[in-house]
C-alpha cells in the first residue's frame, strides 16, 4: 500500500517538473511519515499527525532546524497538493541549531590542494574555486553555459531552481579549452553509436537534435552511458558527485592539511570569504552565490579577521605593532 501511495506521489512529483533531487528526499520523508502515523489510508491521517512527527524528530532525533524544514515542506506538498488537504496553521516544537560557523582554507591551502591535482579533476575545483561553485553545479555545466569573451559562467537551474552568472577565471581558459575538446570526442563516439547527452525528457522531444548538439555536452562528462532515470533511455551523464569528493580527499591529505575537514562546499566558503577579503562588496557577493537573503552571505563576515567592513581589532589600535 505505501508503494502504491509513494508512485502516485513520485508521478506527481514528476508532473510538476520538481528536480531529482526533491523527489528522492519528498519521497524518504513521506514514507517515514506513513510508517510513524500506522495507517493504510493517508485521507484518514490526522493533520495533527504532521505535529505530532514534527515535535518527534526536534525532540526525539534531535533532527536540525535545515532537516525539520525540509520534512515540513515534503509532508505540505504530500496534503496540500498532492491530497488536497489544507493542514492549516501547525503548532509544532521547532528543532533547535546551533550556527557553526564555516570552515574556510586559507589562498595557500587552496592553492597546495590544487598543486596536488592536474587535468580535468584540477580544472573542477578551479571552477568551484574561481566561481563559488557547488560541486553539483560545477558537474553539470554543459558547454553553452561558458562564455570565455566575458569571463563569466552560467549556472542552470541552481538550488532554487534559479540560473545566475557567476565569475569564470581566466587562470581557467587553457586546461578548460582542452577539456571542452575532451569532452566533445566522448561526444561524438557517443553520436556515433546513437547516443545522446542526458536531458529532460520532455525538453528532449521539444528538441529532439539538442541531445546531439555540442552546445548541450556535458563538460565533464561520465565515463560510462547510463539509463535515463525517467525515461529509461541510454544517455551519457555527468560525472558522479563521489568521484570529486575521493580526488579531493585525496589531494587534501597529500597537501598536509589534517587541522581542517575539507569537503566540496568549503571550497565554495573560500570564495565567498577570499572575496570579501579583496574588498568585494557583500552583495555583489550574494549575487555570485545566488542566496536569496544577504543575511545568508553574512555568515562569511564572521571568519575574517578584519570584516569586510576593514574592522581592525581596538587591541591594533591600542598597541600597534
Amino acid at each position: 500500500m505505501v508503494d502504491e501511495i509513494l508512485e502516485a506521489v513520485r508521478r506527481d512529483i514528476r508532473m510538476r517538473g520538481y528536480s531529482m533531487g526533491t523527489e528522492k528526499t519528498y519521497t524518504l520523508w513521506i514514507r517515514r511519515f506513513l510508517f510513524f502515523s500506522k495507517s493504510a489510508n493517508p485521507m484518514e491521517i490526522p493533520t495533527s499527525k504532521i505535529t505530532e512527527y514534527l515535535s518527534y524528530l526536534a525532540t526525539e532525533r534531535n533532527v536540525s532546524v535545515n532537516s525539520q524544514k525540509v520534512v515540513l515542506n515534503a509532508l505540505v506538498f504530500f496534503f496540500e497538493k498532492h491530497l488536497k488537504r489544507e493542514v492549516g496553521d501547525l503548532g509544532f516544537t521547532l528543532a533547535t541549531k546551533q550556527r557553526y560557523l564555516p570552515v574556510v582554507l586559507t589562498r595557500e591551502e587552496v592553492r597546495s590542494i590544487l598543486d596536488q591535482l592536474e587535468g580535468r579533476n584540477c580544472l573542477i575545483i578551479e571552477l568551484m574555486y574561481g566561481g563559488g561553485l557547488r560541486v553539483s553545479e560545477a558537474l553539470e555545466i554543459r558547454n553553452q553555459d561558458i562564455d570565455l569573451e566575458r569571463g563569466a559562467l552560467t549556472v542552470r537551474d541552481g538550488k532554487g531552481r534559479k540560473d545566475r552568472q557567476t565569475l569564470l577565471s581566466s587562470a581557467c581558459y587553457g586546461r578548460l579549452e582542452n577539456q571542452i575538446e575532451s569532452a566533445l570526442k566522448v561526444q561524438q563516439r557517443d553520436i556515433d553509436d546513437g547516443i545522446g547527452t542526458s536531458m529532460n525528457p520532455a525538453l528532449a522531444r521539444k528538441y529532439p537534435s539538442a541531445p546531439f548538439s555540442q552546445g548541450w555536452a556535458y563538460l565533464f562528462p561520465s565515463s560510462t552511458r547510463c539509463a535515463h532515470p525517467l525515461s529509461g533511455e541510454i544517455v551519457r551523464y555527468h560525472l558522479h558527485h563521489s568521484a570529486v569528493r575521493k580526488f579531493l580527499k585525496v589531494a587534501v591529505q597529500n597537501a598536509g592539511i589534517k587541522n581542517k575537514r575539507v569537503t566540496t562546499h568549503i571550497i565554495r566558503h573560500s570564495f565567498a570569504t577570499h572575496l570579501l577579503e579583496n574588498g568585494t562588496d557583500i552583495r555583489t557577493v550574494q549575487e555570485l552565490l545566488g542566496h536569496n537573503d544577504v543575511s545568508t552571505t553574512q555568515i562569511y563576515t564572521h571568519v575574517l579577521g578584519k570584516h569586510y567592513a576593514g574592522t581592525d581589532s581596538p587591541l591594533d589600535l591600542l598597541r600597534p605593532k
